[in-house]
């Protein structure tokens, strides 16, 4: 479908008006038109339903002629509210002034979509989008503009769930779409500097950080890095650019307009550079898995000087499950038949040119080091994690300084302590006396399963920060029977591994 095909987008809300914002704000408030509000209104499913952009459930939850019924109607499901119903709960004459609600005949549309969103410390925030592109996914967005601004989905939350948070001076949010990244790095940061190409997602972000009480960002027009000045360095940057791998730039929000994975891979060499030292730079990526390449090696290649880097591949699809996401995503297969089959060609014709085989999607965390040997970590990791992450990802960088800085004979001198949640299992034939290995399991944070030796389990099994890890094995030694010397020569490397993974933590 063409952007001439139909009506152009909307105009937006006013943000010279600070304080019709805040008066929404407390309108919407006292309605209860929050998160928890919603859940409670329309019940699980249909909240969940909600999320899926699947409108009906909802629907038929808001019959009624409360508030927050209206609300719900007005804002989430995007249909016509009398205008006397919506004076008696909205300061209307002030909302239709600054552009928030647009005039129907006798009743009142939402000019643009607004989300409760619960902040990760009980806040009460609103998501402002583009009139039904709250979600997008499988099941299309509202609408196919190229400038179109969508709110918050899958890929928004992951970013926001595995961001450091710790307080920064200067945070950038590098794409910021309908603001959500940006919010939440205004709870954290001094200074909050969101860019996007897209001006209409400048001014979304700015409605969206001031009907959630944020204060506003330095908002600036640009690709990438563009509009970052030379001098500029940054604590935290965060982007969930777009990164889609197609075939060209058709809708802003998802295509980069560069061939293949080069927009991530940019960003991502960019970065380093942009970094103060010790500061985070953290993104959702996607990569082509090449014909004759490593993949891994790809990654590493990405990697800018001065920085340490964990790279996190979530899943993998190949070409046609890829080409099909994406055209669901965008709503193209409720149109024409013949030209979602041309577009899906287009997409097979790109990979195929550049011998793609599959794509692999995942998170990319900087660290900016003055490290002589940075660390590189890139793995594969598709199963279940414990979101919010940004802990987890924060102590992983420390434990990597602790065990750059400690050979193994200060390995040895040094104190651990089990971390939190760690089940033991042992596996091996029924009946059998002892087992055939031992397995270490999280149940926090990323979730990991490592295989040990008996020496290994019974050296974590006793870390409580009290004893060094030498004199444990000294202990242990002498348990089975083995020489000190050569237990304490072999088992650094897995007490290594240990710490690295998050299994032992280093004590005081």
């Amino acid at each position: 479908m063409s952007n001439a095909s139909q009506s152009p987008l909307p105009p937006l809300p006013s943000t010279d008006r600070p304080e019709v914002a805040a008066r929404l704000r407390d309108a919407l408030l006292a309605a209860s038109f929050t998160a928890d509000g919603l859940l409670e209104l329309l019940g699980a499913p249909a909240y969940a339903a909600l999320a899926r952009s699947e409108t009906v459930p909802a629907l038929r939850a808001t019959r009624g002629d409360t508030p927050l019924e209206m609300l719900v109607r007005l804002f989430l499901l995007q249909q016509p509210v009398p205008h006397a119903r919506v004076a008696d709960v909205l300061p209307v004459d002030a909302c239709m002034e600054s552009g928030w609600l647009l005039p129907a005949g006798g009743d009142e549309l939402a000019a643009v979509d607004v989300r409760p969103y619960g902040g990760p410390g009980g806040e009460d925030w609103f998501i402002v989008s583009d009139l039904g592109c709250a979600v997008g996914g499988a099941g299309g967005i509202g609408r196919r503009d190229e400038g179109v601004v969508l709110g918050v989905g899958g890929a928004s939350t992951t970013l926001a769930g595995i961001t450091v948070r710790r307080p920064v001076a200067a945070a950038l949010d590098l794409g910021t779409g309908s603001g959500i990244q940006a919010l939440h790095a205004a709870q954290h940061a001094t200074r909050v500097t969101a860019t996007d190409l897209n001006p209409r997602a400048l001014h979304i972000t700015a409605l969206t950080l001031a009907l959630s009480g944020a204060p506003a960002a330095d908002l600036r027009e640009g690709s990438l890095f563009a509009p970052v000045r030379d001098d500029e360095r940054y604590d935290l940057i965060v982007s969930n650019p777009p990164f889609v791998i197609s075939p060209g730039a058709r809708l802003t929000y998802r295509d980069g307009g560069m061939g293949g994975d080069d927009l991530c891979r940019t960003l991502v060499q960019e970065a380093g550079e942009r970094l103060n030292e010790g500061g985070f730079a953290q993104f959702l990526a996607n990569w082509q898995h090449v014909e004759g390449e490593d993949w891994q090696d790809r990654l590493r290649s990405w990697v800018p000087r001065g920085c340490d880097a964990w790279v996190v591949q979530r899943e993998v699809q190949d070409v046609n499950q890829y080409a099909e996401l994406w055209l669901r995503d965008a709503g193209d297969h409720r149109g024409d038949v013949a030209e979602y089959q041309a577009r899906y060609d287009a997409w097979l014709d790109e990979f195929e040119a550049r011998k793609v085989k599959a794509v692999g999607f995942g998170w990319i965390t900087l660290r900016r080091t003055d490290a002589a040997v940075p660390s590189l970590t890139v793995e594969e990791w598709p199963h279940p994690v414990e979101q919010p992450l940004g802990d987890t990802i924060r102590n992983h960088f420390d434990r990597l300084d602790y065990l750059r800085e400690h050979d193994d004979a200060a390995l040895l001198e040094g104190h651990f302590r089990l971390a939190a949640e760690i089940v033991q299992e042992q596996v091996g034939l029924p009946g059998a006396e002892d087992p055939e290995h031992v397995v270490l399991r999280q149940n926090r944070g990323m979730r990991r399963a490592t295989r040990v030796d008996t020496v290994g389990a019974g050296f974590a099994g006793v870390c409580d920060g009290t004893m060094s890890a030498g004199r444990i094995l000294d202990a242990i030694a002498q348990l089975v029977g083995e020489d000190p010397v050569l237990l304490r020569d072999r088992t650094p490397a897995q007490i290594r591994l240990l710490v690295e993974q998050g299994f032992l933590e280093p004590a005081g």
